[in-house]
């Protein structure tokens, strides 16, 4: 890899080690498209974490919305990092997909809580949804559909494992914490995932899905036991690892 694209891997390293060692798992072409869209996607999540300031954090999101802005205009970007290889990668088209994205995470700036599932639902669609879908778009076209369904379901297992983190930092994740509200969750996150499957991926797509790994599992222990998701236990890094060499093998998520 390029000294550019080893910088992004190494910022995903850090901070989304599933996508690392997931992205790892694909061929280096693939590799090369998908590092510095999930680079991005690590600076964009933790930018409303690395403040106490709302008004900080405001400007950290507007930041990347403007870096984007000048990737879909196709002229001078700025020189960071991430921005620079992100825009050799992307066409202007899924540069202007991914401001939605930063939009939603102002959520992660304040403690209010979703109004609804449905409006969790939309975070999730915005965020884990529109990065799946551009990370295919990168590799080929005709899996956008499916993308979005199977990121909404990757987007539910990932919030419901994080949920114990994010009631210790003083937000609220859950529109309903009770065993019924969780189990609905985990079952419109299967309901996704069953819609995502009934599509086959060209081997050329597959890539883009090796984060899947594991999501069934979560989604299903989160309907079986919803305590594991307010107590933490979810999963494990030995669970996800078993998972990721399942999926790598077999192409199955």
């Amino acid at each position: 890899m390029s000294e550019d694209i080893a910088a992004c891997a190494e910022i995903v390293q850090k901070g989304d080690p599933h996508r690392f060692r997931a992205t790892m798992a694909a061929p280096v072409q693939a590799r090369e498209k998908l590092f510095p869209l999930y680079a991005f996607n690590v600076e964009v999540a933790r930018a409303p974490w690395v403040t106490s300031e709302p008004g900080i954090a405001e400007i950290r999101l507007q930041w990347w919305i403007e870096a984007l802005e000048e990737i879909a205009a196709g002229g001078v970007v700025r020189r960071h990092e991430v921005v620079l290889p992100l825009a050799h990668t992307l066409a202007p088209d899924q540069a202007r997909a991914l401001i939605p994205l930063i939009e939603a995470r102002q959520w992660d700036i304040y403690s209010d809580p979703f109004a609804s599932d449905s409006a969790l639902t939309d975070y999730l669609s915005d965020t884990s949804g529109r990065l799946m879908q551009v990370a295919v778009g990168l590799l080929g076209q005709g899996g956008e559909a499916v993308a979005q369904d199977a990121g909404v379901a990757l987007g539910v297992a990932n919030w419901l494992a994080a949920v114990p983190v994010l009631m210790a930092a003083g937000r609220h994740p859950l529109p309903d914490d009770s065993d019924a509200g969780i189990r609905a969750l985990a079952e419109a996150g299967l309901d996704h995932l069953n819609r995502a499957r009934r599509t086959p991926v060209p081997p050329s797509l597959r890539p883009a899905f090796l984060p899947m790994a594991g999501t069934a599992r979560m989604l299903r222990a989160a309907r079986a036991r919803p305590e594991h998701v307010r107590k933490g236990g979810l999963d494990t890094p030995f669970r996800a690892r078993l998972s990721l060499m399942k999926t790598a093998l077999t192409g199955r998520w």
